[in-house]
Parts: structure tokens; sequence; C-alpha cells
């Protein structure tokens, strides 16, 4: 019995704790597909990115992440010849270049409960004023939940957790919207996650409505130019579940000819959060640390996060500008 009420509280803690629901990441502004579709394709590159993130290095059964996505847009790759009443050529492109696609691979352990999934992503964009891009975006979400019975020794051979369908795994479709405002200066975004707010049937009948709650995301950056080759970004990111919990991420970040990066933010939760990055031709790495102000960083080497990106297209690809990241 003892063991079943602690598989329980491990599942509420998932369940309600925000920003542990969903994976957390402290590098989202150099990969901001991972929390909103929206973003898709945007800058009008094909991008292969790697992250990586261990939290709380050195407490067994910490959250643990891994994320493999790519990203790209359908740009005007070729051009079709037609004829006008006036006799006269004209060439129009098969594409405007309005489509981005794109979707990721993941997995997200948290202590007994494991997370591996999917999501696929399309996108839709469109100019403002001819300097401003708007974009609105849907995707599709499919991840195999499980508790990892391993971790757990029962005394009664027939204690009834271990033949339920979360020891098993059960398979959870979800959905995922987003909108993304992205303009030379600055970016703002929204996105909703766990739209259909699936359910675990776990356990009896009592345990049966346990809720993915959704979950919002808010971001924003702004670009202030200081010197020739250096940019400070003011930037914030706001988590808020359905039971109205908010969560925020406010820093800023300095930038030095678009090649390196360096960063600070505080996490209203409880934490500090620096952050470094290089670009190398079309690789950009990023790691962030990020120091608890709890209990717990007394037991713990910190949180550590690093990111890996690939990025691809010419000039022919590119739009009027680009997102830095």
């Amino acid at each position: 019995m003892r063991k079943t009420a602690f598989i329980l509280f491990i599942f509420l803690i998932g369940n309600y704790a925000i920003g542990q629901q969903l994976p957390l990441y402290s590098q989202y502004l150099y990969n901001k597909f991972l929390i909103n579709p929206a973003v898709a394709g945007s800058d009008g590159y094909t991008s292969v990115s790697l992250t990586a993130r261990e939290q709380w290095v050195g407490y067994y059964g910490a959250p643990r992440t891994f994320s493999f996505s790519y990203q790209t847009r359908m740009m005007k790759k070729s051009y079709i010849l037609r004829e006008t009443k006036v006799k006269k050529d004209i060439f129009r492109p098969k594409s405007d270049g309005k489509v981005g696609l794109g979707g990721y691979v993941f997995s997200d352990v948290n202590g007994l409960v494991q997370r591996t999934g999917f999501q696929l992503s399309y996108a839709y964009h469109m100019w403002l004023l001819n300097s401003t891009q708007l974009s609105f975006g849907l995707s599709a979400t499919g991840y195999y939940y499980k508790i990892n019975e391993k971790l757990i020794n029962f005394e009664d051979p027939n204690e009834p957790w271990l033949n339920n369908n979360l020891r098993r795994g059960i398979f959870v479709p979800d959905f995922a919207f987003g909108a993304y405002l992205l303009n030379a200066k600055y970016s703002l975004g929204f996105s909703a996650d766990q739209l259909l707010q699936s359910a675990a049937k776990i356990g009896n009948i009592a345990y049966r409505n346990f809720k993915m709650s959704r979950q919002y995301y808010l971001f924003g950056s702004y670009d202030f130019s200081s010197g020739r080759d250096a940019i400070f970004q003011p930037s914030f990111l706001l988590l808020m579940s359905q039971q109205f919990k908010p969560q925020a991420d406010i820093g800023v970040t300095y930038i030095y000819n678009n090649d390196f990066w360096a960063g600070l933010a505080y996490r209203t939760s409880g934490a500090v959060i620096t952050n470094i990055g290089v670009k190398y031709q079309n690789i950009f790495i990023g790691y962030a640390i990020d120091f608890s102000m709890q209990e717990i960083q007394r037991i713990t080497y910190g949180t550590h996060e690093i990111t890996i990106a690939l990025k691809f297209g010419d000039n022919s690809r590119r739009y009027r500008w680009l997102d830095r990241y």
C-alpha cells in the first residue's frame, strides 16, 4: 500500500508542478520551435537541432530531457512559364514561401514517469507592412507514457500496479497551437499545449481522471543596438498551466557580431540561469547552467543544458532579415 501511495505521489507531482508536466528548457531563445509550432520555418532556413538537459545533476530521479528537431520552409525553388494575352512570357513562382514544416522527437524522464514521443508541425507565414512577419502553427503530438516499475520492488506479487495500463505504457495523442510575430527588432509568441487534456487511465476507477492540464507559453524579446556590432536583448518567457500557476523567466543577452552571446536570467520559481553560445559558419552551440535558490541546490551540481544546431540555406532562401538563433 505504501508503494502505491508513493507512485500516486510521484504522478501527482508530475501533473501539478508547474514547468515539470512538460519538459522545461533554459535556452528557448535558441530553438523557440520546441515551445511554439508557429516558429517552424519562420527564418527561411532549414534547421536541425539537438538539445540535452540534465536537471539537478547528482540528485537521483531528477528530470532528464533530450530532443532532436527539424524545421524548414517551402521557399521559392522553381518557376513556371506562363503566356499572357499580349504574348509576353512571364515567370511566376510555384511556391510563395508561406508554408513552414517541422517535427521533433523527444525523451523526457521525470522520476518514475517516462514520456517518449514525437511532434509534427505545420506553420503558415504572412507579411504585415512588408517588415513584420505573422505566423500561425498547429502541431500533432503523440507520446508513449509509462511508469518504470524497475525502480520499485513490490512485496505483494498481486499488487494491482504491476498489471495496470501505466506500467505497460499507454499512447497519448494531443495537439498544440501557436502564433508568432517576428520583426527585425523584436519577437513575440504565444502557444497553448496539450489542448485535448489527454487523461491517463490508471489503477482502479478512483484514479482514472489524471489529466494533462493545458499549458500556455508567452515569450518575447527586443534588440537594442550598442555600438556597431553589439546588441543587448532583454527577453521574457511566461509559463502558466490551467491551474493558474505562473512562472516567468526574465533575462538579458549580450550579442556580439552575431557570433557570440552570453546571457543572465532569473526564474521566478527560484533559479538563476546563465548561458553562453558561439556561432561558427552554420553551426550554433549554446550552453546553460541553472542555479536553484531552493534547498535542493545543496545536494546537486545545478542543472545543465546544451544545444547544438545546424542551419542550411543560401542567400536566395533568406528573407528580408534573419532570426538570430
